[in-house]
């Protein structure tokens, strides 16, 4: 009798963990597919590349199943051109949050910068740049999606150095740093030279000071 106690117990604690389940709003339940699919298709192209990273092992990863993918990215462009521009929006709002003052200290925002190009969001973005150089239908998307980001990183770069772009130069000098940045990840793809990226920066920092006052 105990045990059928025990079993009726353990019967009501499901029932009201499904209960607690069924209470989360759909809409709740259906960003957080979304957000885990998005985060798990980063997380496959960085480690993967593009023709390891399907959407059967991006639901796989997310724990979702594949329908539930397609329901929310229909194709595998959707998915993979999203999940990039998902990360890079919480990469600058990540970004922005370290300096919520400005960026006074100027070394420590342009290793900041460095940063966004040394990690997996950098990885993930070079497979899709290498595969929209050989797909047609991704191309044009992705595309897109890398002159947005850009643009967005070039607004906060600027933002946090304090650079006033109307003086001539200055607009050049903030891309040069960017287009270091970019080149910094690139050589990380094949060895962390975590030294020598540091002077890099360090050095970078030095001539910001000097040509933005």
């Amino acid at each position: 009798m105990g045990a059928v106690t025990t079993s009726l117990g353990s019967a009501g604690a499901q029932d009201e963990r499904v209960g607690r389940v069924d209470r989360v709003p759909k809409q709740d339940r259906s960003r957080a597919t979304r957000q885990r699919l998005l985060e798990a298709a980063v997380a496959c192209l960085a480690e993967h590349g593009w023709s390891g990273s399907t959407v059967s092992v991006v639901a796989e990863r997310a724990g979702v199943s594949r329908g539930a993918a397609q329901h929310h990215f229909p194709t595998r462009e959707d998915l993979f051109t999203a999940a990039v521009e998902y990360v890079s929006e919480e990469r600058s709002t990540a970004l922005r949050a370290l300096f919520p003052e400005g960026g006074a200290d100027r070394h420590a925002v342009v290793a900041a910068l460095v940063d966004l190009y040394t990690g997996p969001l950098f990885r993930a973005a070079l497979h899709l740049w290498v595969a929209a150089s050989n797909e047609e239908q991704l191309r044009p998307r992705v595309t897109e999606l890398e002159a947005r980001v850009g643009r967005e990183t070039h607004r906060i770069a600027v933002e946090l150095l304090g650079a006033d772009e109307s003086v001539p130069g200055v607009r050049e000098t903030v891309q040069g740093l960017l287009d270091m940045a970019r080149g910094l990840g690139l050589a990380n793809l094949l060895t962390d030279d975590k030294t020598r990226r540091d002077r890099v920066v360090t050095q970078w920092a030095a001539l910001l000071e000097e040509t933005l006052g």
